[in-house]
């Protein structure tokens, strides 16, 4: 079984590309979005010609801003919306299949924002959100993927000392708030199969920042402990434009 996760950064725009060529070629059973920036029907109509898949959409009460999709071949057990905290579930965020083995959820974390002025709400974000898998986490093992606006460590990203306590998304409470996710029972399977390897899911469109390959990883495929020996490969895929993030991708044992 073979999962894109990909933040699209506006799913009327990508869709205008090779978008659909692209996933023709990836060939995923599943398929995450994020950032899809569209309410429900203008989703569902740039996205009518994938046939063949089961769509679920969430998308925010603001237009134009946030919002994810799930696009699965096999139909799911069930499919809820949000996590249940009102402060976080006008925003389209969350989205999470049930199907045999696991849950899948797809999330696009709030980023910090220019200046860190959201930082104080990402921190409670974060705390909400580890609540609301750890509860998931009793019922089934659990698949996650998506932006999660945090580059973990130095690694992660290309200049980590000047970004580091400055920018969004490599500030100490974002490393802090990814680290308690990890310590809560989730593996960074990209981690697990490439510990050494410097490579970036994201590119600012800024300073010819995907040309020269000064990026961050934020993209992610995160799996509880139990799933971890179902795990075959996690990738990210570069060669795949059209946003300014690329697909990554997990695939499963059979």
């Amino acid at each position: 079984m073979k999962i894109i996760s990909w933040n699209v950064n506006g799913i009327r725009a990508i869709t205008q590309k090779d978008f659909f060529k692209d996933i023709q070629e990836m060939a995923p059973d599943i398929l995450c979005l994020q950032e899809t920036k569209a309410q429900v029907a203008e989703v569902e109509k740039a996205l009518a010609d994938m046939e063949g898949f089961h769509r679920y959409f969430n998308a925010a009460q603001r237009k134009g801003y946030s919002g994810v999709a799930i696009l699965s071949k096999e139909e799911p057990i069930s499919v809820t919306y949000d996590m249940g905290v009102e402060e976080h579930d006008q925003e389209g965020r969350v989205i999470c299949g049930e199907y045999e083995g696991f849950y899948l959820v797809n999330v696009y974390v709030p980023n910090s924002g220019q200046g860190l002025v959201r930082l104080d709400y990402r921190q409670n974000w974060d705390e909400d959100f580890k609540e609301y898998l750890q509860n998931l986490k009793k019922k089934k093992p659990i698949i996650l993927c998506g932006d999660l606006n945090v580059a973990h460590q130095a690694i992660d990203l290309k200049n980590d000392k000047a970004n580091y306590n400055k920018s969004a998304g490599y500030t100490q409470v974002e490393i802090d708030g990814m680290t308690r996710l990890l310590d809560s029972g989730f593996v960074d399977t990209f981690r697990r199969f490439y510990p050494d390897t410097e490579a970036y899911s994201y590119w600012s469109y800024r300073f010819k920042a995907r040309e020269r390959n000064t990026g961050w990883r934020i993209d992610y495929f995160l799996v509880t402990e139990n799933l971890l020996n179902k795990v075959k490969d996690s990738r990210i895929l570069p060669q795949y434009y059209g946003s300014d993030h690329c697909p990554v991708e997990l695939t499963m044992k059979d």
